[in-house]
């Protein structure tokens, strides 16, 4: 296999060096663990903020639904499911949840449709391996989720990055997709609501997507785990609505919506209505795929139908509240801080991406160097954007308390002040 990465000297000091590995073979929680161990190591230090991981079950205000709990304690005390389910999940579980995606499309989804995985990671996982051929290359985004190429790496698919462009609320390049894709792409990956930026595609966007993957001849797989968090301008609006054009791969999971990524369900779906991709065969594959991989805790996914069915829509709309009022008060923070600059205000999802200015700080190399060393001087932990492809940005992931959101950007404001070239502030 080939190097997928590089290694970057982190310096602390003179005796304390950490090598990092970038940007293809990092894995977001191995640098975050990075970087809480580098707060670790020192003694008297504040509480840690972190700024850097979307896991919102940290924070008493971030909870999920009394029906998703009771739902889960009704099928383990029933004692029916303590066995093994079918590889390609629970028929109950497959039911409700083509169910609960039909709301958002124009005709109905069917059971043997849907893949119950393990989360969305599984789900992407299985996409990429199913889809992998001698000489194929896939479609990522940059910046964007960095499990996709560390999938496509392990089953030497060749990674074809196409950039989204800040300054159009973060909407893909397609005239970079044509240019990209060849007779050999075998997907292109969108993620919407977006995973490390915050935006929320429109539907005339979303159509031109599609209309793109048809010309290149390549279907989508449509990465949809902050499905339905979006609280700015454009409603979420499902990719599936368009797979009469195109062949989706609709990736997705309870994890973000209901609060309980330790859960760990998740689904791969196939929208083919016109049944471009889906055949016999295709079927075979992700079923055999699934025999291998296995899926969720059964007693999680008796609990789905329940979950889904049970679920007041207050619960969401409570959710959604929080998090637009703590992206309000990330993006207005950050205004106040003269070295870094948010392009897009997040629309969606639970983080933003920020973009800092080298040239008004001293002492910083890059990303890297800037949260570690901000983690060690103010434990606070934030995402370098090499981890998601871009350099000298940064995910910040405001799904916390808000007093823990604002004591983090107070800290994050008066480390970029201490480190500030002077010559800048005259």
């Amino acid at each position: 296999m080939e190097n997928i990465g590089s290694v970057t000297n982190i310096s602390f000091g003179e005796n304390y060096t950490k090598q990092v590995e970038t940007p293809t073979n990092i894995t977001i929680k191995g640098i975050l663990g990075l970087l809480m161990d580098n707060i670790e190591g020192d003694e008297g230090k504040r509480e840690v903020i972190s700024l850097g991981i979307g896991d919102p079950t940290a924070h008493s205000c971030f909870h999920t639904t009394d029906a998703a709990k009771e739902a889960v304690v009704e099928s383990l005390l029933l004692d029916k499911f303590n066995g093994y389910s079918p590889t390609s999940g629970l028929p109950a579980a497959r039911k409700a949840i083509a169910n609960y995606l039909s709301r958002d499309l124009p005709y109905d989804l069917s059971p043997e449709d849907v893949y119950v995985t393990a989360g969305c990671t599984q789900a992407i996982e299985i996409a990429v391996s199913i889809l992998a051929k001698p000489n194929s290359n896939i479609l990522l985004p940059r910046p964007g989720f960095p499990i996709y190429a560390l999938c496509a790496a392990f089953r030497n698919v060749e990674v074809r990055y196409y950039d989204l462009v800040p300054e159009k609320n973060w909407e893909v390049n397609l005239k970079a997709i044509e240019d990209l894709a060849d007779q050999n792409t075998v997907a292109i990956v969108v993620i919407n609501p977006g995973n490390p930026c915050g935006n929320v595609y429109s539907y005339e966007h979303l159509e031109k997507i599609a209309e793109t993957a048809k010309r290149v001849k390549t279907l989508i797989i449509e990465d949809e785990v902050y499905g339905h968090l979006a609280f700015g301008e454009n409603p979420f609006i499902s990719m599936g609505l368009f797979s009469s054009i195109a062949p989706i791969l609709t990736l997705g999971s309870l994890s973000k919506r209901w609060l309980i990524p330790g859960w760990r369900l998740g689904w791969f779906v196939v929208n083919d209505p016109n049944c471009i991709f889906k055949s016999p065969k295709i079927v075979e594959r992700i079923k055999k795929y699934c025999d291998i991989c296995g899926g969720p805790a059964t007693f999680i996914q008796a609990a789905v139908p329940k979950i889904i069915e049970s679920t007041k829509e207050d619960f969401f709309r409570n959710t959604l509240k929080m998090l637009k009022k703590n992206s309000d008060m990330c993006y207005e923070k950050i205004l106040e801080i003269p070295c870094i600059n948010c392009p897009y205000k997040s629309q969606g999802s639970m983080v933003v991406m920020v973009k800092f200015n080298s040239a008004l700080l001293q002492d910083i190399s890059d990303d890297i160097d800037f949260c570690f060393k901000l983690a060690k001087e103010e434990s606070v932990i934030l995402l370098p954007g090499t981890a998601v492809g871009l350099k000298n940005w940064l995910r910040i992931t405001f799904a916390v308390e808000p007093s823990f959101l604002e004591e983090g950007l107070r800290r994050l404001k008066t480390f970029c002040l201490r480190h500030s070239n002077p010559k800048t502030l005259s």
